[in-house]
């Protein structure tokens, strides 16, 4: 490792922090894969109210999270279709009610950077604050009843350290993947009261892929045996991993030098220790799909009592 990343200015005076000097520069800043820009959207009219962000990896899902949080709000219109906001462009999707953004960010570390990128400058422009982001997913679990909903503690790499590590100019630099302990609380907390399915608080381990990165078996290729993947899935439970997934690393990084408040929850689908493929009906994995939009929801809603009340 060649160097450390450089911590967030907490002397940034942004309501959501950017590191970047040549964006001063910048007349017009094009969020290319979102289809919008400071010169041709006013972002402030159209973002600035927003204090929550979910995100999550299928448009599909962010649409579905869309709808769900507009009933639980009380802000769902029957004559909606709840548009795309980046429907010029095919890359991401993004919908918007009342102060609740959802944004879908693909697949793996690359799509989520880049989504995250633009989302933090949109924020930004936006000049939005107290802003809190969720990502919302699913997952492999380790040791886990199926089903079982995850809080991330920490985000670690493949080799059980709490770090994100990317190339830039030549040099590999590492940042930090911690992610607001307070909120992974209150969420925690908060699936009590819904007493509805098992949630727990643990690391999670983010991976560059989906078959050997996460010791699987059933890919085109694997030079492994089934008793070296269980070696290291034990390995990464004795870490206090639960559950794997593929984006969690630089959602934590790229958050926490935003200063935005950040967690992620995701349901396990299947405990890897027992197997690799995913053999539930499709009624019971959009079961379990539908457990952290009912957690946050949940969240969301709570908050905006509370402020109600304190206003």
């Amino acid at each position: 490792m060649d160097s450390k990343d450089d911590k967030p200015d907490v002397s940034c005076s942004s309501p959501v922090c950017v590191h970047n000097p040549h964006l001063d520069a910048l007349t017009d800043d094009i969020l290319y894969h979102f289809s919008l820009g400071t010169g041709t959207h006013n972002l402030p009219a159209m973002f600035g109210d927003v204090k929550f962000v979910c995100v999550g990896g299928s448009p599909w899902r962010m649409k579905s999270f869309t709808e769900y949080i507009a009933a639980e709000l009380g802000m769902e219109d029957p004559k909606s279709e709840y548009p795309n906001i980046c429907a010029g462009t095919d890359r991401y999707a993004m919908y918007k009610v009342g102060p609740v953004l959802s944004v879908s960010h693909g697949m793996g570390i690359p799509s989520i950077a880049i989504m995250l990128h633009e989302l933090i400058k949109l924020l930004h422009h936006a000049r939005c604050t107290d802003v809190t982001i969720i990502r919302i997913g699913t997952s492999g679990g380790i040791g886990l009843e199926p089903g079982t909903v995850v809080v991330t503690k920490q985000s670690v790499d493949a080799t059980f350290l709490p770090k994100f590590e990317q190339v830039i100019l030549g040099k590999t630099v590492a940042r930090d993947t911690d992610l607001d302990q307070s909120l992974a609380e209150e969420l925690l907390q908060c699936s009590k009261e819904l007493n509805q399915f098992e949630t727990v608080i643990g690391n999670t381990m983010c991976t560059l892929d989906f078959y050997e990165g996460q010791a699987r078996l059933d890919g085109a290729f694997c030079s492994y045996t089934e008793k070296d993947k269980q070696e290291y899935l034990s390995k990464a439970k004795d870490a206090r991993v639960c559950n794997i997934e593929m984006e969690s690393s630089a959602f934590a990084a790229m958050c926490k030098m935003s200063g935005l408040r950040a967690a992620v929850v995701c349901v396990t689908l299947l405990d890897r220790l027992k197997g690799d493929q995913l053999t539930s009906s499709h009624e019971v994995l959009v079961n379990y799909q539908q457990r952290p939009q009912i957690l946050v929801g949940y969240y969301i809603k709570k908050q905006l009592k509370a402020k109600a009340a304190g206003n």
